[in-house]
């Protein structure tokens, strides 16, 4: 997989702004309770569940956006088709989301929403996974989600206002066979945003979690094997986004796409013994 170079923090590689707000003017923001337009900073925007969350939180109309994500050229493609400010950069490299997070709050004075898309996987058994593979996705899809978290919360705080939305997958709710550091990770991701909604609690910032089953996206030729399973059917990623923007405008907490998906979340958090012996026969 290819890195895009983290540019400096002061001239991004790319940009299509997005206006300033005005002099004067009060900022809005996405605060504990509906969605009102400011500034959204969207990871993994490049393709599939980000680049998609970027067009609807444009379609609402009002949100200025800064979007992340490793390819530099799709990423370019997606700024543009939304009026955005492309920030490229692999969060992954010692800095890079603290650089991002200064670039966002002093090119937009704050930043209201972050959604954290960005995420890779690796197929296959556990006991054949390369090192090197482990290290990425645990850096990819935990590690460099929480470091930009931890840069930008404390300005939500102070604020008094903003959201965070983690994308997360039903791997990380009931394990998958063949996907053991992916389900790792995002289960890593699922406690984090639990642990972090209690810790903020009263300040006015709200944590959210989507929770997708299996989506369209470049994810599963990327990682290096396909989609075999009959069910769940992948869903397209505007599916995902929809619910992102239900998180953010109705104050949920916790999203599954599709719904029916809570259902073995449940199971195996009420009945672990009998998930496991229908997930051995079923897969």
């Amino acid at each position: 997989m290819s890195h895009a170079p983290s540019p400096p923090r002061s001239v991004p590689a790319l940009s299509v702004d997005a206006p300033s707000p005005a002099a004067g003017a009060a900022p809005r923001h996405a605060g504990a309770r509906g969605a009102h337009p400011g500034t959204a900073l969207v990871t993994g925007a490049s393709s599939g569940i980000g680049a998609a969350v970027a067009r609807r939180l444009a379609a609402e109309g009002g949100w200025r956006l800064v979007l992340n994500g490793r390819d530099a050229t799709r990423l370019a493609q997606v700024a543009d088709r939304v009026a955005a400010t492309g920030y490229p950069a692999d969060l992954t490299r010692p800095g890079a989301g603290r650089q991002l997070a200064e670039f966002a709050l002093e090119r937009m004075g704050r930043v209201d929403l972050l959604v954290a898309c960005a995420g890779i996987g690796w197929a296959g058994e556990f006991s054949s996974m390369p090192p090197r593979a482990i290290d990425e996705v645990i850096d990819v899809d935990l590690l460099a989600t929480l470091h930009l978290v931890r840069q930008l919360v404390p300005h939500m705080v102070q604020a008094g206002s903003g959201r965070v939305v983690i994308v997360g997958s039903l791997a990380g709710a009931v394990g998958v066979r063949g996907e053991a550091v992916y389900s790792a990770a995002k289960a890593a991701l699922a406690a984090f945003a639990d642990a972090l909604r209690y810790e903020l609690r009263g300040t006015g910032v709200r944590v959210s979690l989507v929770i997708p089953g299996v989506v369209d996206t470049p994810f599963f030729e990327r990682r290096g094997a396909p989609y075999r399973r009959s069910r769940p059917r992948p869903v397209p990623p505007e599916r995902v986004a929809d619910a992102v923007w239900r998180a953010v405008s109705r104050g949920r907490d916790e999203v599954y796409v599709p719904r029916w998906l809570r259902l073995p979340a449940r199971i195996r958090g009420a009945a672990p013994g009998l998930y496991r012996r229908l997930a051995a026969t079923f897969g």
